[in-house]
């Protein structure tokens, strides 16, 4: 089974791909560990890869793309793989469709983990981190029994800056004005699923795993 999963940040989107990876057995490949592979092995795409990110500069497409087609050619990758992270663009997604079709391979899937912004909001501005221990809660989700007070440690509790209302708004709008082109040109592929990220995550994995089924 080839799959791309996406989803906005807080979707829980990670958690998913653990559980799809460790039933189904196939490679989870993400852009990032893509890039730190080909850049170990040495490989002339990986070599210049590493040259733009070490000018903090983005990855040029054809760069991307040439080391997607080199980590989809890997043997691991016969029985199928789960794509995160990329394609980010219509024209990535593009280029996809034409790396696979020369591999002899198609897209089964796009998974897409469906979330409220409004619950993203309260999913990702929850955080709160204990300036000690280092010790993770959740205001919602995980809260400590003293409200500002970490329970490991007695520390006190802190939310970071990249956790504030404003910055998650931001990144919550960019990111949904990145995905929604990306979306439709799924859609109108007829590869795009739906799954509502809303509820417990062992309901959203069972209706990932009943949609996965039917490749078997």
């Amino acid at each position: 089974m080839n799959l791309v999963l996406m989803g906005l940040p807080g979707a829980g989107k990670g958690t998913q791909a653990e559980k799809i990876v460790a039933k189904y057995n196939i490679p989870h490949i993400s852009t990032g560990d893509m890039f730190r592979s080909a850049i170990k092995e040495g490989t002339e795409l990986g070599i210049k890869a590493k040259s733009f990110m070490d000018k903090g500069a983005l990855v040029p497409d054809e760069v991307t793309i040439g080391i997607v087609r080199e980590r989809l050619s890997k043997e691991d990758c016969e029985k199928g793989f789960l794509l995160d992270g990329f394609p980010r663009t219509v024209a990535q997604a593009e280029a996809l469709e034409y790396m696979l079709a020369d591999l002899g391979k198609k897209i089964d899937y796009v998974i897409n983990i469906d979330v409220d912004s409004d619950i993203l909001m309260e999913r990702l501005t929850g955080r709160r981190i204990c300036k000690n221990c280092g010790a993770t809660y959740h205001l919602v989700f995980n809260p400590p029994s003293q409200e500002g007070i970490c329970d490991r440690c007695g520390g006190e509790l802190y939310q970071r800056a990249d956790d504030n209302a404003d910055t998650v708004q931001n990144r919550l709008d960019v990111n949904i004005q990145q995905t929604k082109p990306l979306l439709n040109f799924y859609e109108e592929k007829g590869y795009l699923r739906n799954i509502n990220g809303q509820q417990d995550i062992n309901i959203v994995f069972t209706a990932i795993d009943e949609l996965l089924g039917g490749l078997q």
